[in-house]
């Protein structure tokens, strides 16, 4: 009876190392862990992972520790401690996870640090950071080991193509900017007056009739595109008649249109 609990208690322990170890968790500096030896309690501790990567225990003294997985630094310590204890078994757990971080900036979305939950992707990340109403995914990117990866924010979170997904991984730097000067502003004489997002091939028509199109005083043939120093005036009247088909230009981003009004 004692031998079946005590194999039943084994695969417990077990188990928890492989609750962290399964996702193939690398242990890195801060990190908090318990280490258990069967038995032998005055060798069991709960420890803190040094700068220089070590941890310290009983019998043991100094063992790297960053860089390993919990499972590997147990083969380890049951190789070390197999000198003092005859056949150990030693289980890793992390009990706190500091080391594990992902670090977003860029303005777009607030600035945060974010503790890494293992097997997390590129796609589920997005969705835990709430509105990406003034996140620009077009020039979004990640930073691994101070390289960009080739990664496409756009087409996986605004296209659905989750061909473009990525797992992410621990120190991954995401930068997220702002589609500030991603906006079109569409003002004057239109029955809503608001910003809408450049996308490719937007005309200045599609713009206004974006905004719910002309107003009762809008003077369609007196419409300026300010573009930097630029004043573009088209004529949309003349447009919408099938005439100056060239006047409903494409329009850049940070472009301001412009509709004039008039009484007649």
């Amino acid at each position: 009876m004692k031998g079946k609990m005590l194999v039943g208690v084994l695969v417990l322990l077990l188990a928890m190392a492989g609750i962290v170890s399964g996702n193939e968790y690398v242990i890195g500096e801060g990190d908090g862990l318990r280490v258990s030896v069967w038995g032998v309690p005055d060798l069991s501790s709960d420890v803190v992972v040094r700068p220089d990567g070590k941890i310290t225990l009983p019998a043991a003294g100094d063992v790297m520790a960053a860089g390993r997985t919990p499972a590997v630094l147990s083969q380890e310590l049951t190789r070390v401690l197999s000198r003092y204890v005859q056949k150990p078994i030693v289980t890793v757990t992390v009990i706190q996870i500091t080391n594990n971080k992902i670090y977003v900036s860029g303005g777009g979305v607030p600035a945060r640090i974010v503790p890494l939950v293992g097997g997390t992707t590129l796609f589920k990340f997005l969705t835990q950071l709430g509105s990406l109403e003034n996140a620009d995914l077009t020039r979004s990117y990640i930073m691994r080991d101070g390289k960009k990866l080739d990664t496409d924010f756009h087409a996986l979170f605004a296209q659905g193509d989750f061909s473009r997904d990525v797992e992410l991984k621990a120190e991954d730097i995401l930068f997220i900017p702002t589609n500030e000067n991603n906006k079109i502003y569409v003002v004057g004489a239109v029955k809503e007056p608001k910003y809408i997002f450049y996308r490719e091939g937007i005309k200045v028509l599609d713009a206004i009739f974006e905004s719910g199109g002309f107003n009762i005083f809008a003077k369609e043939n007196n419409v300026t595109v300010l573009r930097g120093d630029d004043r573009i005036r088209v004529r949309l009247k003349d447009v919408m008649k099938g005439k100056r088909s060239e006047d409903n230009i494409l329009l850049q981003p940070g472009d301001h249109v412009f509709v004039g009004e008039g009484i007649f």
